[in-house]
């Protein structure tokens, strides 16, 4: 049981390092498209 739980908590802490990763790399996304959309202007 005690594994078990440990194991949970491990997947539990790298899908949380996951989602913010990935909102991350949306945000960088998101600013280089702004960037680009300026310089068309």
């Amino acid at each position: 049981m005690k594994h078990t739980a440990t194991l949970l908590a491990m997947a539990l802490a790298f899908a949380l390092a996951g989602c913010n990763t990935v909102k991350g790399v949306g945000q960088d996304v998101q600013r280089a498209g702004g960037a680009i959309e300026r310089a068309a202007k």
